[in-house]
C-alpha cells in the first residue's frame, strides 16, 4: 500500500472467530483509529466493524515511525484484545494460540486484503457494500443499515460524525 492512495481494506479475525462480537473489542478498533487519525497517519473514509472481520475504506497520510499505519493498528489493537482477554477471559486465549517464535496468540488473519480504489465510482461501490454487511442474511446485524452502530453508514446519511474521525469521501473526490 501507498501513501496517498485510498484503500478498501479487510481485516479478518483468526479463523474467522466472533471476536469482536462484543462492544468493547470494537470499541478498542473505534479508539485506535481515532489515534491514528488524530495522528494525521490515516484519514477513514468509510467502515464498519462485524463480529469476525472489519471493512475500512481509508488513506494512509504518513508513515508511523517506520510503518505504514495499518502494521501499527494491527499490532496496537492485538496487543489491546490480548490484554483484556488474558485479564477478563483467559479462557479463549486457547483458540487463538499459535505456535510462532515471534508470538503465542494470533487474533488478526495473516492475509488482510488491500485493494486499491482508483475511481469515484468503486469507492461508492465499497461504501454501499460495507454500509449493507450488517443488513445481509448471513449476519441481521440491524434492520437497515443506519440501525449498526459501528458503521459510517449513518455519519453519510446524515452528516453526524459521532465517531469523530470520519472525513467524507465527498471531500477527496
Amino acid at each position: 500500500m501507498e501513501l496517498g492512495s485510498i484503500y478498501f481494506y479487510t481485516a479478518t479475525i483468526l479463523n474467522w472467530k466472533n471476536l469482536l462480537k462484543p462492544d468493547k473489542y470494537k470499541d478498542i478498533l473505534v479508539n485506535s483509529l481515532k489515534f491514528l487519525v488524530a495522528e494525521k497517519k490515516i484519514v477513514v473514509y468509510g467502515f464498519v466493524i462485524m463480529p469476525n472481520h472489519l471493512h475500512l475504506i481509508w488513506e494512509f497520510t504518513q508513515l508511523n515511525g517506520k510503518e505504514l499505519p495499518h502494521a501499527s493498528f494491527m499490532k496496537f489493537t492485538s496487543h489491546q484484545i490480548l490484554t483484556d482477554l488474558q485479564q477478563f477471559h483467559p479462557e479463549v486465549l486457547p483458540y487463538f494460540a499459535v505456535n510462532l517464535k515471534t508470538r503465542k496468540y494470533q487474533f488478526w488473519q495473516r492475509d488482510a486484503l488491500p485493494v486499491h480504489l482508483y475511481s469515484p465510482a468503486v469507492i461508492f461501490q465499497k461504501l454501499d457494500y460495507i454500509h449493507n454487511n450488517p443488513v445481509q442474511g448471513k449476519w441481521l446485524l440491524a434492520q437497515s443499515p443506519l440501525e449498526y452502530k459501528y458503521s459510517s453508514a449513518t455519519f453519510y446519511e446524515t452528516g453526524v460524525n459521532e465517531f469523530g474521525f470520519l472525513t467524507h469521501i465527498g471531500e477527496r473526490l
